[in-house]
């Protein structure tokens, strides 16, 4: 055969992909795939969640991220992929609070809020090195020296400040839902959140927002609990009660 097509002899799939990946990083291939002309394709990589382990999900997402960026790299634009890192969310404080035998109420008594901050902030980046091991192996180009991280005061500030935009845009409404909120952890609860292990970890329940069209509906507060329930039951429109154990 020839030698510009050299015979690997039998298939192995682990040694193939080392063999790509060395060369990969001996010759710096991603770096050399950013052009500095054309057009920019901005791109800001929807954020993982440090503090949790990476799944095949997120092999199949960042695969389809992935394509993308080469697609739009080879059609002659400039793409420079940012990674990043979602910090925030109720599991990080409830992981942070069982390690250290606290709860909401003994923060900025027996431990101080910056220390509190501090922990979770070391928390959240416990599995940095496995996210990044993954990224490698599965050949996902994106700068990981350099990423976005949500905690980070001005990626806080810039939020806060397109909301400002949006605001005076007259582009926020305001309006009315019953929203998820854990009394338990003093919260709102995410969509996520409830779907995942921490409504396991706090009790919850859905509590209507105040409406002028909304019949009054007395409220007792369950002792054991500490959950507002309604005396004649859940009506149509009153609360709905769940606490999961």
């Amino acid at each position: 055969m020839s030698q510009h097509f050299p015979e690997g002899g039998s298939l192995n799939l682990p040694d193939i992909q080392a063999k790509q990946l060395a060369h990969w990083a001996t010759e710096s291939v991603f770096d050399q795939s950013i052009r500095q002309e054309g057009a920019p394709f901005v791109f800001y990589e929807g954020p993982p969640s440090a503090n949790g382990m990476p799944g095949i999900h997120h092999v199949m997402g960042r695969a389809i991220k992935d394509l993308v960026c080469r697609y739009k790299s080879m059609k002659g634009f400039k793409v420079e992929r940012r990674a990043g890192w979602d910090t925030h969310g109720l599991p990080v404080e409830l992981g942070v609070e069982k390690a250290l035998g606290i709860t909401k109420e003994d923060i900025g008594k027996s431990i101080s809020i910056a220390d509190y901050n501090a922990a979770c902030r070391k928390a959240v980046m416990q599995y940095t090195d496995v996210w990044n091991k993954l990224t490698e192996q599965m050949g996902y180009w994106v700068d990981m020296e350099k990423p976005y991280v949500t905690y980070d005061s001005k990626y806080i500030e810039t939020v806060w400040w397109l909301l400002g935009q949006l605001n005076k845009k007259d582009l926020i409404y305001k309006g009315y839902t019953i929203q998820p909120y854990s009394p338990k952890a003093g919260t709102g609860l995410s969509s996520h959140e409830l779907t995942s292990q921490v409504a396991t970890a706090t009790s919850w329940t859905c509590l209507p927002r105040p409406c002028s069209r909304w019949s009054a509906i007395p409220f007792l507060v369950n002792p054991a609990g500490g959950i507002p329930t309604s005396w004649h039951g859940p009506p149509p429109r009153g609360p709905c009660l769940q606490t999961p154990h």
